[in-house]
């Protein structure tokens, strides 16, 4: 059974910085493509960033480009997503998500509560 589970959400004041992780197991994590979503209350889900299985290549939203890191430690398999001068417009649940690359399938985290907010 395939397990995704985030964590590091939380209330932050604007300017500020959180680090999620995503911790996967029940998949071949080093195999996997791992991307960070974001959905804000009355809005669709959008892709926040996204990291190759090895970790080589990286791809961010232009919202979040020069503020969000993504990073991946295969040996622990886990995502991270280091955000930093936090906005308000940056307040969402926040899904990991993984694409298992030796057949296709996508599975989602439950989500982390990230609010900023002064």
């Amino acid at each position: 059974q395939v397990r995704l589970v985030e964590s590091g959400g939380g209330l932050v004041q604007p300017g500020g910085s959180l680090r999620l992780s995503c911790a996967a197991s029940g998949l071949p994590f080093s195999r996997s493509t791992m991307s960070w979503y974001r959905q804000a209350a009355g809005q669709e889900r959008e892709l926040v960033a996204m990291i190759t299985s090895a970790g080589s290549m990286t791809n961010f939203a232009d919202s979040v480009k020069g503020r969000f890191t993504i990073s991946r430690d295969n040996a622990k398999a886990t995502v991270y997503l280091q955000m930093n001068s936090l906005k308000p417009e940056d307040t969402a649940v926040y899904y990991c998500k993984a694409i298992d690359l030796t057949n296709g399938n996508g599975y989602w985290g439950q989500g982390t509560q990230v609010t900023v907010s002064s």
